[in-house]
């Protein structure tokens, strides 16, 4: 059932034990696919920018005993959405449209019957996030029959539709709402939607075998998929289906290979152009929390889902079409990726992918990073070495593992409050420490009296003095 393709392997700092975490992988994958019955499996590792690991295992299509591949292509569904939210960021970027802008500024046919009439009108941002209030389809049942809705028919029956709930009150996933921000990406830019995808996203990031509408061409190389294991244990071939009008959120095909060429932008921070469709900026933003959920364990950004697994924060998007489980999840500020593309209803890519963060991402993140020396402590640092106090906290200055760090010595774990003190000029540094810490960023100046000796230290905007022991008074100058 196992069938190598598309390895992309790159020289590791520790290749025999990366070599054997790849055989427990693989075994892995291969007996969990056994006993859930999956017909095929395609996924990869990302680190920065290359693919540092990829497989494909069982059967695109059983039948013909086609193995699956990393170039093997499957309807990735509902990760179209992050597509179109990409795309509606650039458009915003360059100055066409506002996130905050009602959507009827862009969408003059957009009318709904509104259940809650104090509601504030649903904004651009409000459909990136799901919080737009809308039901979660279009007025058809186009997920038991197939028979999806063209962007004509959604126009006609919306104002038959209600809301579900006022405008930002709670998280609700809504096809319907991101098949109206595709509408809005094609009013705005003047292009089809398919069209703008692909000469704005996918043409920059050589995404080749990726597509919103599959060519006959591309069908040919799509996996088989098949439906959730009934009773019985039979699984039905599912159809191919046409999304049409609901395209813009669960229409395109992809392969682990295209996808993670986009999963390599998140971790990228160039000029705009060419192979860099967004800022990095744009691309934090879109990571960011916009909308938390109650447990504190979840949230939205714009277009992205965000988890907390373990220790790491997690982005990603999953689909799920009739015959197709995806996810692709990628953690930031590891710059780790994975992606997973199964072709059956009765697999659960999330459960893959999150194992690879558990267990192999951090591997591949080790053994791909390179060694850099520790630079020796300058021996000037030594003046700076000392106690320090204001009117609300002591502060210790000392060279720890070969950095100059500040923190408070009271606490109970002064670690947590520690700041790494970063040369900026004479006498001039900057902190460094934990997101999240008030502290990180402002610049520390450290000032000499005349016997050349501290005075004081400006922290930000305060000040702290030099002490010769926690038990001396407080030094300086004391407000009147």
């Amino acid at each position: 059932m196992f069938h190598k393709g598309g390895v992309c392997m790159k020289q590791f700092s520790d290749s025999r034990k990366i070599a054997s975490n790849i055989e427990l992988l693989e075994a892995w994958i291969e007996s969990h696919m056994a006993y859930k019955g999956l017909p095929g499996l395609s996924i990869g590792i990302v680190y920065d920018q290359e693919i540092v690991w990829s497989r494909g295992f069982g059967f695109s299509d059983p039948d013909a005993k086609t193995p699956a591949t990393p170039q093997t292509l499957y309807r990735i569904a509902s990760i179209t959405k992050v597509f179109t939210a990409t795309a509606i960021i650039q458009l915003r970027d360059a100055g066409k449209l506002k996130l905050d802008d009602p959507i009827s500024k862009y969408l003059s046919w957009y009318k709904i019957k509104n259940r809650h009439p104090g509601s504030r009108a649903v904004t651009i941002r409000h459909l990136l996030t799901h919080t737009s209030g809308l039901p979660r389809e279009a007025a058809f049942p186009y997920w038991v029959d197939f028979q999806f809705p063209t962007r004509e028919q959604i126009r006609q029956t919306l104002p038959y539709q209600e809301t579900a709930y006022p405008v930002n009150t709670i998280w609700k996933y809504s096809n319907l709402a991101l098949s109206l921000a595709g509408e809005i990406v094609e009013a705005v830019s003047n292009e089809p939607y398919a069209d703008y995808i692909h000469n704005h996203i996918l043409i920059p990031l050589d995404m080749h075998s990726t597509a919103v509408f599959p060519t006959e061409e591309h069908k040919k190389r799509i996996a088989r998929g098949y439906g959730r294991r009934l009773p019985d244990g039979s699984c039905m071939v599912m159809p191919y289906t046409d999304s049409k009008g609901i395209a813009p959120a669960a229409n395109m095909t992809s392969n682990v290979e295209d996808l993670a060429r986009f999963i390599s932008l998140q971790f990228r921070d160039e000029p705009v152009g060419a192979r860099q469709i967004l800022s990095g900026s744009s691309l934090r933003e879109m990571r960011q929390i916009h909308w938390i959920q109650p447990d504190w364990k979840s949230g939205w950004g714009l277009g992205f889902g965000v988890k907390r697994l373990g220790n790491r924060i997690i982005v990603g998007h999953g689909g799920s079409l009739a015959g197709y489980r995806t996810r692709i999840s990628f953690c930031p500020e590891e710059k780790i990726g994975a992606i997973v593309c199964i072709n059956s209803n009765e697999g659960d890519p999330v459960y893959f992918a999150d194992q690879v963060f558990n267990w192999f991402a951090p591997l591949f993140r080790e053994s791909c990073a390179p060694t850099v020396p520790k630079n020796a402590s300058d021996p000037a640092w030594i003046q700076y070495v000392g106690k320090y106090r204001n009117l609300w906290w002591d502060a210790m200055i000392m060279i720890f593992e070969g950095d100059l760090v500040l923190f408070d010595p009271a606490m109970d774990d002064p670690t947590s409050s520690m700041m790494k003190l970063v040369p900026e000029g004479e006498h001039e540094f900057r902190m460094e420490g934990e997101d999240g810490s008030s502290s990180i960023g402002e610049k520390v100046f450290f000032e000499f009296g005349q016997d050349r000796k501290i005075s004081r230290v400006k922290v930000g905007e305060s000040y702290i003095y030099p002490v010769k022991s926690w038990y001396d008074p407080m030094p300086g100058e004391l407000p009147s």
